[in-house]
Formats: C-alpha cells, sequence, structure tokens
C-alpha cells in the first residue's frame, strides 16, 4: 500500500541535501544516472514493450501510443539531453540586482531551488529523465507520478536514478515515485501543501484542469496547445510549405503541432490546391470555413468545435482571413495561449504579430514545432506554462528556482 504522506515527508526531508549540493555533485549524479540509462537499454526496452502491448490492449490512440514509445535511438536521445543538462550554467546561488541603500545596507537577491516539486504527467516516459535530471541539476527534490501506461518503463528510470544518488552518497528520496495505478492517490498528493511547494502537470486537459481544481498547492500548467499559423499575402514561397509541412506533419501528437491554418484571402486560391496535395500525401484530414470549402470542396467543414480543437492527430482546421488584424483576433479568441507563427516578408507585420499575439511563443518564418526547450537552449524542459506569474512559455532549469532577499549590514539599525 503505497503512503504518499510518507513520500511528500521524505522528499521535504531529503530537499535540504541536494539544495545545498555543490554543481559538481549534482553534476556527478546526472553523469551516473546517464551512463545508467546506456548500460540498461535493453531492459528499459523489454519494460517499455510491456507498456505498449497493454497500451495496445486497452485502445491507446496512435499520438498517445507514440508518446509511450522508446525505441534504441529515442532511449539514447535521454541519455544525451543529460549531457546537455550538465552543460548548463547552475543558477543556484546566482546574485541579482544588488544595491547600496543609502544607510550602507547591501539588498541583493539570490537564486534558489524551490523545494519539493510534484510532477504528474501521462505517457510519456522520457518526462521521468528530464524532469528528474532538471530537478537535481536546479537543487530540488521530485516526486513523479506519471501515468499507468507508462508505469514499467518508469519504474526502471527511477530504479537508476535512485541507484545514482545512492552511489554518490545522496539520499534517495530526492527523487521519489508513485508508483501506483490508483488514481486516488492524485487527489491526496494535492492536499500536502506542507510537503510540497510546487505542482507541475503534463498531459491532456482533463488531466491538467483536474490537478488545478484539486491542489492545494500552486499549479504550473498549460491546458492545450492550440497552435496557429498565418500565410499572409506576402510570403515567401520558398518556405512556406516546408514550414506548415513540418508543423503538422514530423509530430502531431505534441502540444507545439500546429492546429490551425489562416491563410490571407489574396493568396488562398493560389496557395490551397498546393497545400491540400501536400496534406494528401501525408494523410492529413482537412476542416475548412466556408470560403476554404469553396476552394475544396471535397473536404469536411468546420464547425465551431474544430476552431478550439487540439486534435493531436493528422487533422487540420483551415481558415481564410481577410488580413492580418482578422488572423491576429481568430487567435485572440480561439488559442489556447501556447505557440502561434506567422509566414511574412514583411518585417513590419511580423513585428505587428509578435507584439500583438499573447501567446508564450511567438515565431516569424519558422514551425511552432521549435516551440520546445532543447530549441530554445534551455537543455531538457519541465514543461511548457502558458500562466504569466513565475513561468511562461517552455521552463528550463532556472524556472525551477525562486529569488529570495538577502542584506549586509555593518551594524546598521532601523530608526
Amino acid at each position: 500500500m503505497i503512503d504518499v504522506l510518507d513520500i511528500a515527508k521524505n522528499s521535504k526531508e531529503s530537499f535540504f541535501q541536494i539544495s545545498n549540493a555543490a554543481t559538481s555533485e549534482k553534476n556527478n549524479i546526472l553523469k551516473s544516472i546517464k551512463l545508467q540509462i546506456i548500460k540498461n537499454i535493453d531492459k528499459i526496452i523489454q519494460a517499455n514493450e510491456i507498456d505498449m502491448n497493454a497500451g495496445k490492449s486497452k485502445g491507446l490512440n496512435s499520438a498517445m501510443l507514440d508518446r509511450l514509445l522508446l525505441n534504441d535511438q529515442r532511449i539514447k536521445k535521454i541519455a544525451e539531453s543529460i549531457d546537455e543538462i550538465i552543460m548548463l550554467e547552475d543558477p543556484v546561488g546566482e546574485i541579482l540586482n544588488i544595491k547600496i541603500r543609502p544607510n550602507g545596507l547591501k539588498v541583493g537577491q539570490m537564486r534558489v531551488p524551490i523545494g519539493s516539486i510534484l510532477i504528474i504527467y501521462e505517457a510519456r516516459p522520457n518526462v521521468t529523465v528530464d524532469a528528474a535530471a532538471l530537478c537535481l541539476k536546479s537543487g530540488n527534490a521530485v516526486i513523479l507520478k506519471g501515468g499507468t501506461e507508462a508505469i514499467n518503463t518508469n519504474r526502471i528510470f527511477v530504479d537508476i536514478i535512485r541507484q545514482s544518488l545512492i552511489e554518490n552518497n545522496f539520499n534517495p528520496h530526492i527523487v521519489s515515485f508513485v508508483d501506483t495505478s490508483d488514481r486516488s492517490k492524485i487527489n491526496e498528493l494535492l492536499k500536502l501543501d506542507n510537503y510540497i511547494d510546487l505542482v507541475i502537470p503534463r498531459g491532456g486537459e482533463n488531466l491538467i484542469r483536474a490537478v488545478v481544481e484539486n491542489s492545494r498547492i500552486p499549479v504550473i500548467k498549460h491546458y492545450k496547445g492550440v497552435c496557429h499559423i498565418y500565410i499572409d499575402n506576402e510570403y515567401d514561397k520558398n518556405i512556406v510549405m516546408d514550414i506548415i509541412y513540418n508543423a503538422k506533419v514530423q509530430r502531431p501528437g505534441v502540444c507545439n503541432a500546429m492546429e490551425t491554418l489562416l491563410i490571407h484571402k489574396d493568396v488562398a486560391t493560389e496557395l490551397l490546391p498546393t497545400i491540400k496535395k501536400m496534406y494528401d500525401a501525408a494523410k492529413v484530414e482537412l476542416f475548412g470555413c466556408p470560403r476554404v470549402c469553396e476552394i475544396l470542396p471535397e473536404i469536411n467543414s468546420a464547425t465551431e468545435y474544430d476552431w478550439y480543437a487540439e486534435y493531436l492527430d493528422l487533422k487540420l482546421a483551415v481558415k481564410i482571413v481577410d488580413d492580418l488584424d482578422e488572423a491576429i483576433r481568430h487567435i485572440a479568441k480561439y488559442g489556447s495561449q501556447h505557440t502561434e507563427a506567422i509566414i511574412t516578408t514583411n518585417y513590419y507585420k511580423a513585428e505587428k504579430f509578435l507584439r500583438a499575439v499573447d501567446s508564450a511563443t511567438v515565431i516569424a518564418n519558422a514551425s511552432t514545432r521549435f516551440s520546445d526547450g532543447n530549441e530554445f537552449g534551455l537543455g531538457a524542459e519541465i514543461g511548457i506554462s502558458t500562466d504569466k506569474l513565475h513561468a511562461r512559455g517552455p521552463m528550463g532549469i532556472r524556472e525551477l528556482t525562486t529569488l529570495k532577499y538577502g542584506f549586509y549590514g555593518s551594524g546598521q539599525i532601523r530608526k
């Protein structure tokens, strides 16, 4: 029987050790984890095959199975991501904003770890390693609650991580694992605000909303990724097709994949037949507004649902807009404040789009798929936030720290 109170207490107690660890000590733990992952690739694949077979039996959709799947190449990429985290500058202890007051007091801020972090996620076993590694490097303890779909794979990864902690003379409870498929344990954890300092849910919208509604602990999250690309009437013919193909097709089951394509009315007639031919070859199902359906009568008619939809699949909503302003208004109404892009050769339109669109990441002339911590140079990301306080966009190592004030005095007293 899993006792989540004990897990939370042990995590909080272990935080003191990792929060005061030297950068070299934390990096040594990470090096050990990487070596053990490479050494145990066959075991990880065997465990993952059990999870994959169970997922297929349960009828998981293709997007979920893709997130769950690990092969030799993906495991090696997970191990390589640890090297990137090792190379990151340790944010803990950074001093910021030093000021000398008229009375001689030196006042500044210091970057410090957050504490014990609960991460709740679905069928993405790579999150187990990414989250643990980032939390370790930033001096935090972490409690991992992965989905039932990946429980065997996650169990192997956590065993590797905890053994690496022990080998380096650190408390194994710095990385804890809620090894149960009992979902009621999540709600128990979400009430333990005396021991857990932050919750980061990663998964579908239903999971994230359930966490927010039941948590007494601060939550950093994004609900979904309804990402848009707008093709302006002034666009580069050499890049447009590559961008919209990559944004939809390369990996449709992730939150930074494009879900809605907006096209300026002046170029819709010339572009849409070519776009349809390209997407037909990739088996992308299109849902168009009435003006799109006039040009492409054989596609599906979009409903109001489609403009809000996060398909996470080879499906795409397509709308013709009159101009840039209408594109911006559409994104404001239907977007999820995740990632949006514009394709244009007009610098001023690109600047207006980047300023006016209220999303965590806004891009000119590149794929929405670049909205990712690794692509931002953050190392493996802990998640993506569409919140506006503390962290926004891909969350890397700095977003796992907070600030506290510090004073240096020479005997001053307040009068």
